[in-house]
């Protein structure tokens, strides 16, 4: 399955953008209170809605930033489920659809431990510091279980639009 991620936060930022979805404008939301930095380009994928009312997020294994506005065609390779101050808000993990130096990526298995553990502590701590944040871990899961999120957000879109 290949879909469309649009980045709003390049890796290594501390800035929070977020993107009008009606407009399509750039906002700073807040830069991140914690001395920690996204690992890696972080969006949405479009037309989808995710339990939190918001669309699916996404990080995409990258080896340069883009820039918040930019869409990549991507594949997913698993899921970090958590939740946040308002519920469900799982996080894809991705490799762009045509990165051939990512082809061995396609389950988390294909993953190094240590990047799956610094992503699962990024999302684990980068609100620890915000009044009104909250940010509870949860754990990893694969590929199958990924898509079939992907699939719902895409129904729960279509059904409110």
């Amino acid at each position: 399955m290949i879909f469309d991620v649009v980045v709003e936060i390049p890796a290594g930022s501390r800035n929070k953008y977020e993107i009008n979805h009606e407009t399509g404008e750039v906002r700073l939301d807040r830069m991140l209170f914690t001395a920690t930095r996204f690992p890696h380009d972080y969006g949405f994928v479009k037309n989808t809605l995710s339990n939190d009312g918001d669309p699916l997020d996404a990080l995409i294994m990258l080896d340069e930033p883009t820039f918040p506005g930019c869409v990549v065609s991507c594949r997913v390779i698993g899921m970090f489920r958590m939740t946040d101050e308002k519920g469900g808000d799982d996080k894809l993990l991705c490799v762009a659809a045509g990165d051939i130096r990512k082809n061995n990526l396609n389950d988390l298995d294909d993953v190094p431990v240590y990047e799956l553990d610094e992503i699962k502590h990024f999302f684990e701590v980068y609100k620890t510091l915000e009044p009104g944040k909250e940010v509870h871990g949860g754990d990893w899961v694969g590929h199958d279980a990924a898509e079939a999120e992907i699939q719902a957000s895409y129904q729960r879109y279509k059904e409110t639009h």
